[in-house]
Parts: structure tokens; sequence; C-alpha cells
């Protein structure tokens, strides 16, 4: 837009000169006269000079006449054959005030009448031209059918493997792929066929960054030194029909021409779902474009050196047809990164800030269970805008604990001003969460107890696993239902009443509880029998016609069992506070007074230290609580 202004802006001024040489003051100064009098006024002594150009007869007036410059019609041949015309204007104005140029009249004067009529077209045709330049363009109305893709050249890439941490699995993987990039004829001498397309699954943020699967194919692209093509598999959706097909078949023709090179689709999903599951039939557009994608990975020659890698978090929904083999060969699954994996992830990001020499980032990595790559570039960053606003010259442990706490939980509202009686209940609602956490050995630990508001909770009590959790047992997922009934229950014992506040818990504890009935064959009554009905909606599943995988007699018995789970849990937990009643009003109390307790606190609380003490932290020799 700037570059069209001036150019616009240029060309006005180019004709508003033109306009005023032509019809401005300059034109006021200047005589059309005819030949004749051009004779008299050399005679009369006005005349300065005579300039002969052609049939013309252009020149000055000298000082005091009306006029400046003028100018003849053009002159009759008969003229310039009389010499004795040229002798009387030679006398007139002297010899030398006398000159002749030889110029083409006619030429020159239609030059100059079309010349503003031809600026005027030129500047038409220019903006004409980029309008269609523009609309032929990536975003322009003419390239609808034109692939989306963007390409990083091996010169302006630097991601390498050097950058991706916490995945080392999926990196040995994808190191054959590379070695084929760099060095086809080494597979092909003993006929061998490298995987035309890998499937990279796993959660959100799995990798090093928010994108961990991104990076992956961007660090095969750059240890490979080939062409990189990215793009969403939204990019080939649009509200035209085809045109999705025909933006993949212009990727493919574009990578076969770069060759050898990498395609990245991101979130694959969006166009490889099961055929015939949408109620558009089989003319969806979407449709269209996974046939599209389909016939041109098989369509591949065994020679050609464009290796296919796509992202998805939803393995289950695509077709059949794009993971045979000659499709999409492998899948490669990403999982969020374990306590090795989130330590080098940690150090990697650490790089970027001034940490302080004291911080042990092992012990960060330790704290941090399930959380992904993202959660984890988030903690070093928000660790150091913290450092930041405290003007501290590094970053401490003080801040990556804080930043760790405000990912996982939010940031704390001091701010916001509660009512005594609000507080009491937070406090003791907290208390039963904590007490029961404490007591209950299949339970996660206690890591920090507030009642100072955070996100969306007026308090929270935040466990930390001990260690990554592969398995779900039953002992467990009881423990956890029991915690999560501690907070209600704690209420009913120290306020008399009960309010809103445990709605969050008796939701999560009923959806473990059903999970535990219907999908992890853990209730003694039903057996080991799933009872889980498909997930899909109407308008991406096939189960427009499916029936309940169980009768109507068995949704009662699942619903009774899920209710004896949840009842059971809730009387033990409600007799094990009871037996505790004292260690649950000190924590209650602690809360009111300090708002946030920590682990030690917690269990110094509980083994009867007195809260006027809390923050010495004394031992002192007490009866263990009962269990």
């Amino acid at each position: 837009m700037k570059r069209n202004f001036i150019f616009l802006m240029l060309m006005l001024a180019v004709l508003g000169i033109i306009f005023y040489l032509s019809a401005g003051p300059f034109a006021n100064k200047t005589d059309i006269i005819t030949f004749e009098t051009l004779r008299k006024q050399a005679k009369d002594g006005i005349v300065k000079n005579i300039i002969f150009k052609g049939n013309i007869a252009e020149g000055e007036y000298n000082e005091g006449y009306e006029y400046k410059y003028f100018r003849t019609d053009v002159i009759p041949d008969g003229y310039f054959k009389d010499s004795k015309i040229l002798e009387e204007l030679t006398d007139a104005v002297g010899p030398t005030n006398i000159t002749a140029k030889e110029t083409n009249t006619f030429w020159y004067q239609a030059f100059l009448a079309l010349l503003p009529a031809l600026l005027i077209i030129g500047v038409i045709w220019f903006l004409l031209m980029r309008q269609v330049k523009n609309a032929s363009g990536p975003t322009g109305v003419f390239s609808f059918g034109r692939s989306r893709a963007r390409m990083a050249s091996k010169d302006k890439r630097k991601i390498t493997f050097a950058d991706v941490a916490g995945i080392e699995e999926a990196r040995e993987e994808v190191t054959e792929i590379i070695a084929f990039l760099k060095d086809p004829k080494k597979f092909q001498r003993l006929g061998a066929r490298i995987p035309r397309g890998v499937v990279l699954i796993g959660p959100p943020g799995s990798g090093k960054t928010g994108t961990g699967k991104t990076l992956l194919a961007k660090a095969v692209a750059g240890e490979a030194a080939v062409p990189f093509f990215s793009l969403s598999g939204s990019d080939f959706v649009e509200m035209f029909v085809g045109v999705g097909a025909s933006r993949v078949r212009d990727l493919f023709k574009t990578a076969k021409e770069n060759a050898p090179c990498i395609i990245f689709l991101d979130e694959i999903d969006a166009v490889g779902r099961h055929r015939g599951t949408g109620l558009g039939g089989g003319h969806d557009e979407r449709e269209q474009t996974l046939n599209a994608i389909l016939v041109e990975m098989d369509g591949f020659d065994t020679d050609t050196s464009v290796i296919l890698i796509a992202a998805t978090n939803r393995p289950d929904v695509l077709d059949p047809a794009l993971l045979r083999p000659g499709r999409f060969d492998r899948q490669i699954v990403i999982d969020l990164p374990d306590i090795k994996g989130r330590e080098a992830i940690l150090k990697v990001h650490a790089l970027k800030i001034k940490i302080s020499p004291k911080v042990n980032l092992s012990d960060l990595a330790k704290t941090t269970p399930m959380f992904s790559g993202a959660d984890l570039e988030a903690i070093i960053n928000e660790s150091a805008l913290l450092a930041v606003m405290r003007n501290k010259d590094f970053v401490e442990l003080e801040e990556l604990e804080e930043a760790r706490d405000k990912v996982r939980w939010g940031k704390q509202k001091r701010s916001r001003q509660m009512a005594e009686e609000d507080k009491k209940i937070t406090a003791y609602h907290e208390a039963g969460h904590a007490l029961l956490s404490y007591l209950l050995p299949e339970a996660e630990k206690v890591h920090k107890v507030t009642i100072v508001p955070r996100g969306v909770a007026l308090g929270s009590t935040m466990t930390m696993p001990e260690k990554d959790r592969y398995h779900m047992q039953k002992k467990y997922a009881l423990a956890e239902i029991k915690v999560l009934f501690g907070g209600r229950i704690s209420e009913e014992l120290f306020c008399n009443d009960i309010s809103a506040g445990a709605r969050s818990d008796i939701r999560q504890a009923t959806n473990l509880a059903r999970m535990m009935v219907c999908e992890w064959g853990m209730s003694e009554k039903l057996g080991p029998i799933s009872y889980t009905e498909s997930e899909e909606h109407l308008f991406l599943g096939r189960e427009i016609t499916r029936t309940k995988p169980h009768s109507e007699t068995t949704a009662i018995e699942i619903d009774n069992e899920i209710k004896l789970i949840l009842t059971n849990c809730y009387e033990q937990a409600k007799e094990l506070i009871a037996a505790n009643k004292d260690s649950c009003d000190r924590l209650g109390k602690a809360l009111l007074k300090y708002e946030i307790l920590s682990a030690q606190d917690v269990d110094n609380i509980v083994k009867g230290i007195d809260i006027n003490n809390l923050k010495n932290t004394v031992t002192q020799d007490t009866p263990a609580p009962a269990k």
C-alpha cells in the first residue's frame, strides 16, 4: 500500500507539471503568431532571438513586451526559398540570434499532445496489473487452487536435534529418514524403500515447545539440510468446492520440483477423518481433499525423495487408507517427557535466561511430573518475568517454584476481599482435602495448601505426584475419591452446613467412579466388561443407527455400582476425618492465620506442633495420627 501510494503521488505530480507548463502561467507568456507577424515584430525591434525548428519558428521577445516567448504557426515552404526574407530577419535581430534545428515537427507535436493521455493510460495499466498479480498471488482471488504451504529453505532454517529434548526415542526413529534424504542411492542400491509418510502422535505440547511434533519435523529437515514445506490441514479447506484437492496437487507438484524435501502437515485430522462419516456424504469437501492426498502419496515414484510427515492428537479418527503401508508407514508416539526428559528440556530453555548457579534443575524436574514441554517452557519464561519484576540479577529457585505453581494452578489473587465466614468455609474445606491427602498412603502427597484465590478457585490443595504415574490402580482411584470428598465432609463437621464449593470435587469423583465401573472393569459385581459408549458426535460418526452397548437393566446396575463406590468412599473419608478432628481443626485455624501452608507445615500441624511456632518448624515427639 505504501509503494502504491508513492507511485500514485509521483504520477499525479508529473501530470500536474505537464498541465502547468501547457496551460499554466508559462502558457500565458507565449504568443502564438503568424510568420508575417514575426517579420513585422522583428522590424519593430521587439524580437530578441529566433529558432527555426522545421516549419515552425520559436523565440524570445525583448524585455518590456507583454509576452516573453512566441511561437509561429506552420510556415509555408515558399518562405524559406526567399533569401530576402532570411536576410531581412538577420538584419533585424542579428546573425548570432538566428539558429536552425532539424526537428520532425509532426511527431514532436503529436508526442506532446499525447503525453498526458499516455501517462494516464500507464497509471491505469500499472494498477490493473498489480491487482491481477495480487489476485494470482498467495492470497488473491485467482489463487484458490494454489497450495498455501510455507517453504523454509535450508539457508534460513537453523533448527536441529540440538534444539529438541525429552523425546529421545522419537529422534532415533527418524534418523533413517535423515540418512535417506542425505544419500538416497545408499538405500536404493539394495532395493530398499524408505517410509513415504510418518505420523507423529502425541498430546499437545509434548515436545520442547507447544508444538513438539512440529519441532521434531523441522529438526529432521534441519539435520538433512533439505527444503521444508509446512502447512495445516485446515489450509486445504475453503468454501469453494474442489479447492482442497487442487491445493493438494499443487503442493505435491512443488515438492517434487524441490526434491529431496519434507512436507509437514500439522493437524492432519482436519482433512484425514474417516470417509463416509459426515452427513454430507461422498461429496464432502474434506473427503475430496483426503482422496487427493491418498492418490498423490500412492503415486510417488520409488526414487522420489519426498517425505511426508504429519502430526495429530487424534489418531483414532484417521481414515485406515491413510495409515496403510505405502502411505503413512509409521506411527511415532511422542509422550509427555519423563524426569530425564523434563530435566533436558529445562536445561535447553534455561540457556536463554540468567539463572542462579545455586539452582538445581533436576530438583525442579522431580516436582513437575506430567508437565508437557510447553508447560516447562512456560515455567522458565514466567520465572524470568518474576525475577525482572523483583529487580533480581538472576532467576532463583523461589521464582521457579512460583512459576511452576502459576502454570499449573493459576496466579494468586491477593487483592480479592473475602468475608470472614467465606474464609472460614474455604479454610476448613481445604483442611479436609489436605488431611486426607496426608493420612491416605495411596493418595498424592500434599505440596501446598492455600486459601489465597488462584484462577477460578477460592482456595486449593496442591498435590504433587512423587513420580510419573503410568498405571491407574484401584486403591489409588479410591483414595483420590476420598480426598475429593474431604472438603465437603470438613465443611459439614466444622461449619455446620455445606456449600456449593464442592461442586467440582463431586463431579471429578463421579467421573472417576464411572470410569472405574464402565472402562477399567474395577466393579466386582459387573466384572471386567467395557460399558463405554461411543464418544463421537453425530456429524462425525456412524452411530446414527447405533444402539447402546448395554441394556436398560445393566444401566441401572451401573448407576448403582457408581453410587455404591461413591457412598463407601464418602463414609470412610468421614470416619477418618472424625477420628482426626483435632488435626483438621488445627489445619483450618492455621490456614486462617497464615493463608499458605507448605507440605512441612501440614506435617508439623498434624503431629501437634503449636501453630504459633509453626514457622519455626520445631520437631516434637507426638503420637501418630489415627489411620
